[in-house]
């Protein structure tokens, strides 16, 4: 099992390929087999790293509080550690987060951002948004990670011929030690780099699927805020697009880092202190 320890925790992660590295981040509760089509696509032409972030999978769990500045500073950490740094960042949900907190905090260590259904704060300001984290406190607190599990997997794959999917999520849910689940959300819950997001430099790819919890224009207001980034939409897809529509988003993000790749300066390798 590869792991590496930064910052006084095991990491796990999964690679393949070779070349430019390409960093994937997973989103809540779930881990790096979120990215299993996407690593097989992209190892053909980078190298793809996968991790388990603190507190999820196969990486440690120690006691929170955790924070989205932590979870960037692993995710830091773990590719200087690997010698991929700076890499393309992509990430789902949570792991965009991450991503975004990356592209503020250590700008150098990032080629490229691609965020996939997220965005740059975590501040709920409606009613139905403060009650959708209450009821996951809730449910996880009342019934456990496998009750949680089986709702969070229903609400992303609700189609018939989806219990494939559904399946297999609601089961990694479900295995997610559930303190270390609830430190995570709460690391999330009222977060936002919003303010920041217009320093970043590097080029941008927001993905938004056409029925994720976020609405699509919301996604184009906070990426014109960016100076090089673009919006694509998928058709048909959830939250979840890395597993429902893996070839539609495979063939945005290899597009994309082409792009970024052609118009990108030349980096050097940097060498860290032991």
């Amino acid at each position: 099992m590869p792991s590496l320890r930064v910052n006084g925790a095991e990491f796990y992660y999964e690679e393949a390929g070779t070349g430019t590295p390409v960093l994937l981040l997973h989103g809540l509760g779930s881990n790096a087999g979120d990215w299993e089509f996407q690593a097989a696509a992209l190892s053909r032409q980078y190298r793809a790293i996968a991790m388990d972030v603190r507190g999820h999978g196969r990486s440690s769990k120690p006691p929170g509080p955790y924070s989205v500045a932590q979870f960037a500073a692993d995710a830091v950490a773990l590719l200087r550690g690997l010698g991929a740094a700076p890499a393309h960042v992509v990430g789902l949900s949570m792991g965009g987060m991450i991503a975004f907190q990356m592209a503020v905090d250590s700008p150098d260590m990032v080629r490229s951002l691609t965020i996939v259904n997220s965005g740059p704060e975590m501040i709920l300001r409606t009613l139905k948004g403060r009650m959708m984290i209450r009821m996951r406190f809730a449910i996880v607190r009342l019934f456990g990670m496998q009750s949680m599990g089986r709702t969070i997997a229903k609400a992303l794959f609700p189609d018939p011929g989806q219990e494939g999917l559904r399946q297999r999520f609601a089961d990694t849910l479900g295995a997610n030690d559930p303190r270390a689940y609830l430190d995570a959300l709460r690391a999330i819950n009222g977060w936002s780099v919003l303010d920041r997001i217009g320093g970043i430099g590097c080029p941008a790819l927001v993905v938004s699927s056409d029925r994720d919890y976020s609405p699509v224009e919301w996604k184009r207001q906070y990426a014109a805020l960016m100076p090089r980034a673009e919006v694509a939409v998928i058709a048909g897809s959830r939250h979840a697009a890395p597993l429902d529509s893996p070839e539609e988003l495979n063939r945005l993000i290899l597009g994309f880092l082409a792009g970024a790749r052609a118009n990108a300066p030349s980096y050097s390798t940097p060498s860290f202190p032991e």
